[in-house]
């Protein structure tokens, strides 16, 4: 069954592989009996529902956590339960996708206008008036 990850993407089941282990967290004295910690593999190389351009900007919105065989490391320790820890990663999964799915705006080159660069040399101009009459006045004058 694939995992809904935003409202129009879906991402089939054999790109994620879960575990659960002990960690610190809040549990009390259940943290050291119940494994709680979720950690959500999510293989960003191998998946084929993402574009080659979403899987880059996601690679570098990641950072550290793409491991060097390119899966995507997501671990969520916050909660007390599986589940809510499971649901935590899934979000933090989510958000890095929905992020890496919005494409940079180009920048196009533009180039200052006539009046601009000359209100620019204006007001360098008077500004330089201004920071000579600071300077010391000679007796000659």
């Amino acid at each position: 069954m694939p995992v809904q990850i935003l409202g129009s993407l879906s991402l089939p089941d054999r790109d994620f592989a879960w575990s659960f282990v002990r960690g610190s967290g809040p549990g009390g004295q259940n943290v050291n009996k119940v494994a709680t910690t979720a950690q959500l593999r999510f293989d960003l190389a191998g998946t084929e529902a993402l574009a080659p351009s979403v899987k880059e900007r996601l690679r570098s919105l990641a950072g550290r956590r793409v491991s060097e065989d390119g899966a995507l490391l997501i671990i969520a320790r916050n909660h007390r339960t599986q589940e809510a820890n499971r649901r935590e990663a899934l979000e933090r999964l989510s958000d890095l996708l929905r992020r890496a799915l919005v494409a940079p705006k180009a920048r196009k080159a533009t180039r200052p206008s006539r009046a601009s660069k000359q209100r620019r040399l204006e007001r360098k101009t008077q500004r330089q008036g201004t920071k000579r009459l600071r300077g010391k006045i000679s007796w000659e004058d």
